[in-house]
């Protein structure tokens, strides 16, 4: 079932949603229900095309979708794995990573590189939420910079107790983002963190040491 949202801040129990993971759609991205969503393991799509979209508003346009899928795909920082080829990578020193140094250029290339993505849309609703998200506290982003000092990686997510719910990754030079996932993981675990919330399965984050675990299971980690 999907439920439609009002103007107040709360969501129905995402266990009675579609079995795909999207359980409602309306609502706002205010800084409040946004930290309710991720808090309860509840992450925020736009479309990209009116076609995929479930329902549009008065407008004709594409309703926020409300995904939290039963199956969870996320890495344990402990868990994280790291190829030899970038252990090599890591030792040659070719890129510094660094954290926060630029919130607003990871956000802006992840945008760019999903704006002809067939799925969800990194539109500039999106875009804000996260940037107030990053003015509070609840959002970070992990660079990589080449010897030139240009951003030419990293990846960004929202930020609530010891977990990291990943948002969006780029690269324009080869394996970039994963360099910033295996900084992000060697962080997290230094600093007692406990999962990294991955959204959905994909190759490239599967090699890396991600696993599906249950709905229940996530929400003891997100409230450890």
């Amino acid at each position: 079932m999907v439920y439609k949202l009002d103007s107040t801040i709360g969501f129905p129990d995402p266990r009675l949603g579609e079995e795909d993971g999207l359980f409602a759609v309306g609502g706002d991205l205010s800084v409040d229900r946004l930290l309710l969503a991720y808090s309860n393991g509840i992450f925020p799509w736009y479309p990209f095309k009116k076609e995929d979209a479930f329902m549009l508003d008065e407008d004709g346009q594409p309703l926020i979708e409300w995904w939290c899928p039963m199956d969870r795909f996320v890495i344990f920082p402990k868990e994280i794995h790291v190829s030899h080829s970038m252990k090599q990578m890591i030792k040659r020193g070719d890129y510094a990573v660094t954290i926060n140094a630029d919130f607003d250029g990871v956000i802006g290339n992840c945008s760019k590189l999903r704006i002809d993505t067939k799925g969800a849309w990194l539109g500039p609703e999106m875009v804000s939420a996260f940037k107030r998200l990053h003015e509070l506290g609840f959002a970070a982003s992990v660079e990589v910079w080449n010897k030139q000092n240009e951003l030419v990686g990293g990846l960004y997510g929202v930020t609530i107790g010891k977990c990291f719910f990943g948002e969006s990754m780029f690269s324009l030079v080869p394996s970039a983002s994963k360099l910033a996932l295996i900084f992000l993981a060697k962080l997290l675990e230094n600093g007692g963190g406990v999962m990294i919330d991955c959204q959905f399965e994909t190759a490239h984050l599967l090699t890396m040491g991600g696993r599906h675990i249950t709905y229940d299971e996530y929400m003891k980690n997100v409230k450890s």
